[in-house]
């Protein structure tokens, strides 16, 4: 690539992930982070004190290389999550984001079309973007409680539709498809034969217990999904694709020329907590966090005199209110951060207009409740 071609697309074409690169910034760096869409994580000590595993026999785990599709005995596990799947149906990968990312890969060239859920994580319109495939949105309708417009999607679909993708449950609304709308959505793809990539990296979080994949439902699905959001264990980094076996030994490929593997331990630390005894607990205590943190939030939403308006979610530690103030999402998020040391996340940064915010109350009371209060801080300077 010539000099003034490579400035072009680092330049002008390629468009960063901005919602990424912002919490990247000042996460680590903020008194309060309530940008993350998990719960409080779990140690290494209380994850394995959870299960049978030994400490010794994870301390004397031989620091190979694994397997490039992942340990047989965490693809049984993972396969177990989904009706009819088998561990060919499945691919250990770093972080759902990897798995988001080998998807786009497998189903899209540069050309090609693509209808995505909004609001939603901006991943896969970003890459879009990047790789010259064509998005059209269909949307979420906050007055319909976040439900989606099935008819804006039938509308869009056509023949030259290579893939549908969707978020369930969804991020940022919390919101999860009902299973007349899972059908209405996979007949749409059908009827053009259609790929569907379903992001279900909250499938486990939700809050009636009751879990629902769009695996089974269709030939051709891809659903992704990790151990960061429902198990609270985002540092592990452990994502997988479930798929057609064409699908994943296409996707497997792709391995060579990026990470050839997930890490060894974060492979051994995922089988236990995926495991059938540790899974329940794992959720339980996620549901724990989800339940009392949404009793705080809804408190705190209805004591700001009615500045923030809000769909209480189904699933997912978080909140997405929507605001009564004068001022841009991503302008009120930064000076959060630079007056009040917190951190949320602006709701342009998930494909939407004005005005929102993704509140995580996914945290232990006494944080969630302190960085809550310098946000109240902040919105009765904003009014003034």
């Amino acid at each position: 690539m010539s000099t003034n071609r490579r400035k072009e697309y680092f330049g002008t074409s390629f468009r960063r992930f901005e919602m990424e690169d912002f919490q990247a910034k000042w996460f680590q760096v903020v008194d309060y982070d309530l940008s993350e869409s998990g719960v409080n994580p779990l140690s290494v000590d209380e994850l394995l004190k959870m299960g049978s595993f030994e400490r010794e026999e994870f301390l004397s785990t031989k620091l190979d290389y694994p397997a490039t599709k992942g340990s047989q005995e965490l693809r049984e596990n993972i396969a177990a999550l989904y009706p009819g799947a088998t561990i060919d149906n499945v691919l250990v990968t770093v972080g759902c984001i990897q798995a988001n990312y080998y998807a786009f890969q497998a189903l899209l060239n540069p050309g090609d079309e693509l209808v995505v859920m909004l609001p939603n994580y901006m991943q896969l319109p970003g890459l879009a973007h990047n790789y010259g495939v064509h998005v059209k949105p269909f949307y979420l309708k906050e007055e319909k409680r976040w439900a989606p417009d099935l008819n804006q999607l039938e509308e869009l679909v056509s023949e030259e539709t290579k893939c549908i993708a969707v978020c369930n449950p969804n991020n940022p609304t919390g919101y999860i498809l009902t299973e007349e709308e899972m059908d209405g959505i996979v007949q749409v793809a059908r009827s053009t034969g259609t790929w569907l990539l379903s992001d279900e990296v909250y499938k486990g979080a939700e809050r009636s217990g009751k879990e629902a994949t769009f695996w089974g439902r269709y030939e051709k699905v891809i659903t992704t999904s990790s151990m960061s959001k429902a198990y609270g264990l985002p540092g592990l980094r452990i994502g997988w694709v479930i798929g057609p076996s064409e699908v994943i030994d296409k996707i497997d490929a792709q391995h060579a020329y990026t990470t050839i593997s997930a890490a060894m331990l974060a492979m051994k630390l995922a089988t236990v907590a995926l495991s059938p005894s540790v899974r329940p607990k794992l959720l339980k205590r996620t549901r724990k966090y989800i339940k009392g943190g949404l009793s705080v939030f809804q408190r705190w939403i209805k004591e700001q005199n009615e500045m923030f308006a809000m769909v209480d979610p189904q699933a997912g530690a978080f909140g997405f209110p929507s605001y009564e103030l004068d001022i841009r999402s991503l302008d009120l998020v930064n000076r959060l951060v630079q007056e009040k040391s917190v951190l949320v996340v602006a709701g342009s940064h998930f494909g939407l207009e004005e005005p929102y915010l993704r509140i995580s109350f996914g945290l232990p009371e006494d944080e969630l409740r302190a960085g809550m209060s310098r946000i109240s801080e902040l919105v009765r300077e904003v009014r003034k």
